[in-house]
């Protein structure tokens, strides 16, 4: 497929000779088209809003389509870090595509905001830093209401990908840890159309609940076809399912539904001492004034915080070194390491040198699908 590519308006100066290079350049790699393209196309929304100049300097967005495929992705990105001299990569939002970025990322030192909550190997993880939630910390917020709620078994309907899989290892020992079991395991592709066999197979093994791994509205199919088979105890979704594609696509079988969210969902239940009420309000007030009412979701908001982060993290590189170098790459990497404790829409995050995901356990909130919107619990 042949790559799409958006140069973002409001970013790039445009003189008679054509778009003129700005000093700080932005790689942003997302799925634009294919089944992650629900996920994709909030942050490329939400990068169009993001600030035409940072500590001074200017900013060129080039932004690809990964078609959800690593090898676009891995294609794209070679591509930034090579010819366009990028010095930050952006993405992506599948979790598949941004582990192969990952590794791109490394080999040519150059820093990257992964907007998945990609799980990468001791060490691999050395130029990426993570936007969203872990799955770990998604997995307490959740965990934690099966408790309160009485949930003792749960059936596991999941991605048969990286993320699918890696929710599988994060939530089962911490739900063993509450009393918890995982009873029955059933997996799919994003390409499939349908999921009959696995949903039978879990209904037939009455769990208290269901946990369904997928994302955008993807994560309305494998829900559908549960509720269809007859199952009336209690269904979880994932951060990935944080939009409303949710909604739209499940209609009435997803009423009652728990999903599993950073607080950017629904920011107005917050109370006013949460600490990123005030910037998850300014994320919807924004986004939805350009992109109409309702339209918020948790991706956009990544894409929000990913601008307060380099607002932070490149003025501090920016007093060692010059954009379009090696060592500006690697002072903006340690400004991402240092700049401590940051409010964002979705949480506080404080990347370290040893964790470079930088959210805490209490992120998570959990919302429920009641007449068609959220209700935070």
């Amino acid at each position: 497929m042949k790559n799409l590519k958006t140069l973002i308006a409001a970013a790039v100066t445009v003189v008679a000779s054509g778009a003129a290079l700005a000093d700080i350049t932005i790689g942003v790699v997302l799925p634009l088209t294919g089944p992650a393209s629900g996920l994709g196309i909030p942050v490329k929304n939400q990068v169009a809003l993001w600030p035409t100049s940072i500590g001074g300097e200017k900013l060129h967005v080039i932004v690809l389509d990964d078609a959800t495929d690593p090898t676009n992705g891995v294609k794209n990105t070679r591509r930034l870090v090579t010819e366009d001299k990028v010095d930050l990569i952006v993405g992506s939002v599948a979790t598949p595509v941004g582990i192969a970025m990952a590794d791109v990322a490394m080999e040519s030192q150059t820093p990257q905001l992964l907007a998945t909550p990609a799980a990468l190997p001791p060490g691999k993880d050395a130029w990426s830093f993570r936007l969203p939630q872990s799955n770990g910390v998604m997995s307490h917020a959740l965990v934690e209401h099966m408790k309160k709620s009485g949930v003792k078994t749960v059936g596991f309907l999941g991605y048969t990908d990286a993320y699918g899989e890696g929710w599988l290892k994060e939530f089962t020992p911490l739900a063993e840890k509450a009393g918890i079991k995982v009873i029955a395991t059933e997996r799919f592709a994003r390409t499939d159309t349908g999921v009959t066999a696995q949903a039978l197979k879990l209904v037939a093994a009455n769990p208290d609940a269901m946990l369904v791994v997928a994302s955008g509205s993807g994560a309305a199919m494998p829900e559908m076809a549960i509720v269809e088979r007859g199952f009336k105890g209690k269904i979880y979704q994932t951060h990935a399912a944080a939009t409303r594609d949710l909604m739209r696509v499940g209609g009435k079988a997803v009423e009652g539904t728990y999903v599993v969210s950073g607080p950017v969902i629904a920011p107005e239940q917050l109370p006013d001492s949460h600490p990123s009420k005030k910037l998850a309000l300014d994320f919807v007030a924004k986004y939805e004034k350009a992109y109409g009412a309702g339209t918020r979701n948790q991706f956009a908001g990544h894409g929000y915080d990913a601008a307060i982060v380099m607002e932070k993290a490149i003025p501090m590189a920016l007093k060692k070194a010059k954009p379009g170098t090696k060592e500006f790459r690697l002072a903006l990497r340690d400004a991402f390491e240092t700049m401590g404790r940051t409010p964002l829409a979705h949480g506080i995050m404080n990347w370290t040198k040893e964790d470079h995901w930088g959210y805490t356990m209490e992120t998570g909130v959990i919302v429920k699908v009641v007449n068609g919107d959220w209700k935070m619990e």
